[in-house]
C-alpha cells in the first residue's frame, strides 16, 4: 500500500505546486508584462481620477448622456459579481413585458423619435455587462442626448462616428461605441488608461 501512495502524493504535491502556483504566477506575470492595462480591468481617467472600466458597462441615467444594454444583474445594474444573463428565451412572455416596459421608457425619453428601437437597448446581454452598444443604438439617442445638451445633432452624431470601433480587420466583430468613452467624450474629456 506504502508503495501505491508514496508516487500518487508526490505527484499529487507536484501537480498542485504546478497547478496551483506556477501556472497562475506565469500567467499574472505575462498578463502584466504584455498587456498590463487589460489586465487590470482596463480602467479609464480623466486627469488621473479612475472614471470606470472600459470593460464592464456602467449606469448612465441622464437625458443628456447615452445609455448602454440594459443590465441583467438586478437589483445593482452592471454588478460583475451577479454576472449572468436574465435566461429568459424569446418566447417567454416574461420577456416580452420587459422590453415592452423598456421600449416605453425609450419612447417617454425622447418622444419625437419614431426610428426603430434598436435591440439592443431593449435586451440585456448574455453576460449583462456590456460596455458597449451598437452604431445603430447610439444613432437612435441622437436627438434625445443633442436637445438634453443644446447641441446640433450632426454634432453629437459626428462624436458617434469619431468613437465608433470598427471591425478588426474590417470583418470580425461588428461596429460598435464603447458607452463610457462616447460620454466621457460628450463631457469634453479624453478616457486615458489608468496607470
Amino acid at each position: 500500500m506504502t508503495s501505491l501512495l508514496r508516487p500518487a502524493l508526490s505527484l499529487f504535491a507536484l501537480l498542485s505546486v504546478l497547478t496551483g502556483l506556477a501556472y497562475p504566477l506565469a500567467v499574472t506575470g505575462v498578463g502584466q508584462l504584455l498587456f498590463a492595462h487589460a489586465a487590470n480591468g482596463s480602467i479609464q481617467a480623466v486627469n488621473g481620477k479612475p472614471v470606470g472600466s472600459a470593460l464592464i458597462g456602467q449606469p448612465f441615467t441622464g437625458a443628456q448622456y447615452f445609455w448602454g444594454r440594459p443590465s441583467a444583474t438586478g437589483p445593482q445594474p452592471y454588478n460583475a459579481a451577479a454576472s449572468g444573463g436574465s435566461n429568459q428565451g424569446p418566447l417567454n412572455p416574461a420577456l416580452t413585458d420587459v422590453v415592452k416596459v423598456r421600449v416605453a421608457a425609450l419612447r417617454a425619453a425622447d418622444p419625437g423619435n419614431d426610428k426603430p428601437v434598436p435591440v439592443d437597448l431593449v435586451t440585456a446581454s448574455g453576460s449583462g455587462l456590456d460596455p458597449d452598444i451598437s452604431l445603430a443604438a447610439a444613432r437612435f439617442q441622437v436627438t434625445r442626448v443633442a436637445k438634453a445638451r443644446s447641441l446640433p445633432a450632426e454634432t453629437v452624431q459626428a462624436l458617434i462616428e469619431q468613437q465608433a470601433a470598427r471591425p478588426w480587420l474590417g470583418v470580425l466583430g461588428e461596429p460598435r461605441v464603447n458607452v463610457l468613452k462616447l460620454n466621457l467624450a460628450l463631457d469634453g474629456h479624453e478616457a486615458q488608461p489608468l496607470d
